[in-house]
C-alpha cells in the first residue's frame, strides 16, 4: 500500500464535537492506509447485485442488517463505487461514493499512480473515468466521470457528535458491496498529518479496500470519508466539514499524479 500525505497547512473543520479522544487512539499506534494491494492486475469477482452486510456487531440493526433506515440504506448501496487503479505493473482497489451524476470521491491514494481507472457501480455497471483530481490537504480526491452514476446521497450539514450512529459504506478488498456499523468515538490530530487538525475516529469496522468509502449516519447522509485504521481497529475519516470545506474552493485540487 502506499500514499502521500499533504503538508499545506490546514484549517480545523467546523461541527458538532465535543472532547477529542485521548492520545491513546494514535500515539504510539501506526495508522494505515486502507487501499488494497495486489502484485498482478487480476480483476476480482464481479460486483454482485445485493449488498452483503459484515458479520461485525452492529448497535441496532434494520433490514440487510445495517442501522440504516430502509430508504437510507437503498440510498448507500447506490451511491457506493468500487474504485480498482491500474498502474504501471501493481493493482490497488479502494471504494468511493456518488456526489453527483458525474462525480465521485474517494481518497487521494486510492487514485496516485494510476495508469487507468476502472469504476463499477453496484449493480455491476461500468463506469469510464474520464479524470481525477487529488487534495494537497487531505486524503482526498475526485474523480470526473463519462458515465451518469447511479445516485449520490446528501452531505450532512456538520460533523457528528461523539456517541452518533455511522455506517461505512464501501467495497473492502475489492469485492462485495459491505456496510458496518458503529459509532462515533471522538476526534483526533490526524496521525498521517497533523496540519489537517482533527479528524473522526470510529469503531466501525473496515479492512484494505475501504479506503474512499463513506461513513454515512443513520439517515444515510454524509459525515465523513474513511481513509485509514490504526492497529487496534479504530478507523480514521475526514469528517464532512472538511470535505465541504475542500469542494467550494476551487484551487484545492490538482490533477492526480499517474504512474506515467
Amino acid at each position: 500500500m502506499s500514499g502521500h500525505v499533504g503538508r499545506r497547512a490546514g484549517r480545523r473543520p467546523r461541527g458538532a464535537r465535543t472532547a477529542p479522544v485521548r492520545s491513546a487512539l494514535a500515539v504510539g499506534v501506526v495508522a494505515s492506509l486502507l487501499a488494497a494491494c495486489a502484485a498482478l492486475p487480476a480483476p476480482p469477482p464481479p460486483v454482485p447485485t445485493s449488498v452483503v452486510p459484515s458479520t461485525a456487531p452492529a448497535p441496532t440493526t434494520t433490514e440487510a442488517g445495517s442501522q440504516l433506515s430502509p430508504d437510507g440504506f437503498d440510498a448507500a448501496q447506490r451511491m457506493a463505487v468500487r474504485i480498482r487503479n491500474i498502474g504501471c505493473g501493481a493493482l490497488s482497489t479502494g471504494s468511493g461514493f456518488a456526489i453527483d451524476e458525474h462525480t465521485l470521491v474517494t481518497n487521494r491514494h486510492v487514485v496516485a499512480d494510476s495508469a487507468q481507472l476502472e469504476l463499477s457501480t453496484y449493480d455491476g455497471r461500468d463506469v469510464a473515468a474520464e479524470a481525477a483530481s487529488s487534495a494537497a490537504l487531505a486524503d482526498l480526491a475526485v474523480v470526473r466521470t463519462v458515465d451518469a452514476l447511479p445516485s449520490a446521497p446528501v452531505l450532512a450539514d456538520a460533523d457528528p457528535a461523539i456517541g452518533d450512529a455511522v455506517t461505512v459504506v464501501g467495497y473492502p478488498l475489492g469485492r462485495r458491496l459491505t456496510v458496518t456499523d458503529g459509532r462515533i468515538m471522538g476526534a483526533v490530530t490526524d496521525p498521517l498529518n497533523a496540519n489537517l487538525g482533527e479528524v473522526l475516529v470510529t469503531d466501525a469496522p473496515v479492512e484494505p479496500g475501504s479506503s474512499g468509502s463513506a461513513a454515512l449516519d443513520s439517515s444515510g447522509r454524509v459525515i465523513g470519508v474513511v481513509y485509514a485504521k490504526n492497529a487496534t481497529g479504530m478507523s480514521f475519516v475526514v469528517p464532512v466539514s472538511t470535505l465541504r470545506t475542500l469542494l467550494a474552493d476551487a484551487a484545492a485540487f490538482a490533477p492526480a499524479p499517474t504512474c506515467g
